[in-house]
Parts: structure tokens; sequence; C-alpha cells
């Protein structure tokens, strides 16, 4: 069991090499990908029971040991993320077969999304924080090609975009984690903790710490580092887009709460207050995109936004309450915004636009769609008892525990506005008027909502089996308010 937590690295990154020499068969291709992500989905849910019943995972590279080897370390927060990643990717790769097309997929899409799977997991576990930016990198890599793959004019425009935006703050990250290394002489994570609290946080450690916070924030999509999401991310086609938005935002988010929580956690007036701050701003600014637009992918890509502040807000109260919502929404947004794209690509292929004011009338003909896309929407919304709800509760609930009024009302009040934005393009491009239409067919359209069903119903039972799944989200936000946890774990001190 001591190499538990590298499967979910190791078995996509053989499945990638494998599918690059047979890219000509296709059908080949579909079924090792679907066979080995279902083997990721089955390691990384025993990963979570093994953790759950023996606490954090670690696993020393070469046999070096910590602080001075590459290490992996999986607590109950990565082992979550390993999982929901892995599932979802599963059910994007169903989606693919009826929905990327043939020319895409010769051209090494399925290797593709299995080194986008390398890199997300491998952040998620890593316990180095040079080995992280290599992570990064990886993922950013796949996301590279996944976002140009096909050649329109809009995705070579918006790749130039995303490369360079990317290539700038990978810069950045490395400079910054040299200064890191400079100060502290280390790169392990949980050493570098130890460290910092030796040194209790000096002036130029909160200077590195904001270093990170662009550095992420830009990867993530914090105020005002987001200008480059909306147009790359709707460029490329659903499932792309599903993946997109379901998980590299996240990593982003991943790495800003690792860092704050286990680095940076010593002196927080000054940090975290910034990071609040930014926060608010990003929930602001992502309801003004969410509400504004008639297009229907661009509606739900501003909520991508929206989520990422919410979750940082409760991150920056380092309350117990609202980081355990913060978990249990960042799963539950990675698994709702999966779900909205898969369901916004079925519309899109029906109607052939994604232009509300020229939709209307599906649920005369898809009433299966309407309906899933209604649960969905509320679900995105927080309307209790969906998953939505509760991850807001346990932050909100947090957040008036520190007095943190202003940015629990922003919450609120951002609800209300996510909701109208979903609604929008339920009374207008599901409901309304009946319109011709000359996209798939119903066989066709039908086989596409169920794999997006699939995760709708997943995100209706993390919601209605909140209390049974509780434990899991208590073991994460523990270790992520106990840095001590974590370091002892790693260093076996």
């Amino acid at each position: 069991m001591i190499n538990l937590l590298i499967l979910p690295i190791l078995i996509p990154l053989i499945t990638a090499v494998i599918l690059m020499f047979i890219s000509k068969y296709i059908k080949v291709q579909r079924g090792i990908s679907v066979v080995s992500t279902l083997a990721t989905v089955a390691s990384s849910l025993v990963l979570i029971n093994k953790i759950h019943r023996d606490g954090i995972q670690t696993i020393a590279l070469g046999s070096w040991k910590a602080p001075f080897g590459i290490i992996l370390v999986s607590d109950m927060l990565s082992a979550l993320l390993v999982t929901t990643t892995s599932i979802i990717t599963l059910v994007v790769l169903f989606y693919s077969f009826k929905s990327i097309g043939m020319d895409r997929e010769r051209f090494y899409y399925y290797p593709i999304v299995q080194f986008l799977l390398v890199g997300v997991n491998g952040a998620f576990t890593t316990g180095d924080i040079f080995n992280l930016f290599v992570f990064f990198e990886v993922m950013l890599m796949s996301s590279y090609v996944l976002l140009v793959l096909g050649g329109t004019k809009g995705q070579l425009r918006e790749g130039i975009k995303y490369i360079l935006v990317n290539v700038i703050s990978s810069a950045l990250f490395v400079i910054t984690v040299a200064y890191l290394y400079s100060v502290l002489g280390t790169l392990n994570m949980a050493d570098i903790s130890r460290k910092i609290s030796v040194v209790d946080q000096p002036g130029i450690l909160t200077a590195i710490a904001i270093l990170f916070l662009v550095v992420f924030g830009l990867k993530g999509a914090l105020f005002p580092l987001y200008f480059w999401l909306p147009g790359s991310y709707y460029a490329p086609p659903a499932p792309v887009l599903a993946l997109f938005g379901a998980l590299l935002t996240k990593v982003g988010i991943y790495s800003i709460l690792r860092t704050y929580t286990l680095f940076f956690h010593h002196d927080i007036g000054y940090t975290h207050q910034i990071l609040g701050v930014l926060a608010i701003l990003t929930i602001i600014f992502g309801c003004i995109g969410a509400i504004a637009y008639w297009d229907v992918k661009k509606i739900i890509i501003y909520n991508i936004i929206i989520a990422v502040g919410v979750i940082l807000f409760g991150v920056s109260t380092m309350n117990p309450d609202a980081m355990e919502g913060s978990v249990y929404y960042l799963v539950h947004d990675m698994i709702i915004k999966a779900a909205l794209f898969l369901l916004v690509g079925v519309m899109i292929k029906i109607t052939g636009t994604t232009d509300l004011k020229k939709m209307g009338g599906l649920i005369k003909e898809y009433p299966w769609l309407g309906w899933t896309f209604l649960v969905a929407a509320f679900s995105l919304a927080g309307i209790p008892p969906l998953s939505g709800f509760i991850g807001k509760l346990m932050i909100l609930r947090g957040s008036f525990s520190e007095e943190a009024y202003l940015g629990a009302g922003v919450i609120l009040a951002s609800s209300l506005l996510v909701l109208y934005s979903v609604i929008k393009i339920f009374l207008n491009g599901i409901w309304g008027a009946p319109k011709e239409y000359n996209g798939v067919t119903k066989g066709h359209a039908r086989y596409l909502w169920m794999t997006s069903a699939v995760l709708v119903a997943l995100a209706v039972f993390y919601g209605f089996g909140a209390e049974a799944l509780r434990p899991l989200f208590s073991q994460a936000a523990d270790v992520l308010m106990d840095p001590n946890l974590y370091i002892d774990a790693v260093l076996k001190e």
C-alpha cells in the first residue's frame, strides 16, 4: 500500500505513452482510455479509504528521505481532489466519443487528456514546491494542445494569449520559488513550513507570499488576473471546456489554499486580508460578467470566476468552519461546473448556436435535458439541500464567526445573481417559444445528455449525502488548520 498514492499519476502517464503509438486506432484508444481512467478512479477511492483509516500517506521517490528527496504526500484534501478529477475525466471521455470529432481524436486527443490528468493529479499530490511547478507545466502543456486542437481561427487567437499569459506566470513562479529557496534553503513543503515557524515569517517571506498569490492568482483566475480566462475558455469545444472549467483553475486555488495554510499562516493580518479583499472583488466582477452576457458559454465561464472568489474568501478567514466549507465547495464546484459545461454543450449541438436569443423551446422535444439543467442550476446557485448550499452555509458561518460581514454579504448577494444568470438560460433557451433546429439527432443528444446527467446525479448525491461525507471533509480541514499534522507525517519527527 505504500506506493498507492503514486498510482493516480503513474496510470495515466503510462496510458498516455501507449496511446501515442496507436493514434490511428480510434476505438482502441477509446477503450484503453476508459479502462485506464477507471483504474485511476478505483485507486484514488482506495486511497481515500486508506487515508481515512490511517492518516496522511507519503512516499519518498528513490528512497531519499524528506526533506532531501522528492516526496509525494496525500492527505484527505489531496485524495478528494484527485478522486474528483479522475471521475470528471472519465465522464468527459465518454462524452467525447460522440462530441469531440474524429479529426481531433486522430491528432492525439486521448493521450493529451491523460497527460492533463497526470499534471493535475501530480499537482494535488506533490509535497515539493518545485515539483508543483513541474506538474503545473505538464498540465499547462497539455492544455495548450487541447486549446488549439482543431485549428479554428478563434482557438489559435485565444491560444496565443493563453500561452503568453502562462509563460509569464510560469517564469514568475520559478523566480518566486528561487527567492523562497534562497531564504530557507529547502523546497520540501513540510520543511518550508517548519523553517518559517522558526523565523516567524519576517518581511521578506511576506513579500514572497504576495508573489505566490500573484502567480497562483493568475493561474486560478483571481481578480484582477482573470482577464485571460473568458476568451481562452470560450474557444475550445464542450468536452475540453468542461475539463478546463472543472480542473485548471482549481489547481491554482489548491495552490493558494495549500501555501497560505501550510507556509504563510503565522502573520495573517496582511496576506490573508489581501486575499480576502481580492476574493470579494473576484465575486463582484464575476457576477457582473455572468448577468451581462446572453451567450450560454460566457455565462457559465463567468460563474467559474465567482466560485473562485467564494472558495478563497473562506480560506482567507482561517476559520475552521469556513475552511471546511471551502474544501466542500471546491469539490462541489468541480463537479457542477463540468456538468453544466457538458449540458450547455448538448444545447449547442442541438441548436447550433451559443446565443440565448436564438434558442428556445428545448423543453418540448428534450424535457430530460431541461429538467436536468434546472437541477444543476439550482445546485450551482446554492438552493438547499443541494451541494452548493452546504458549502456556502459553512463558509458564511465561519465568516460571521470572524465578523467578516462584508464578504458574507457579498457571497449571499452573489447567490441570487448566480441563480438569475442560470435561470436566464433555462427561461430563454430551454423554456421559451419552440424553434426549428438542424443540429444533431435526438438519439445523439440523448447520449450526450446521459453522460452529463451522471455528474448531475453525483452532485445531487453530494448534497443529500453531505452528513455521511462530512468526516472526510472535516479530516481535510483539520490538516489545513493544523499544519503540524502535515509536517509530522512528512518529516516523521
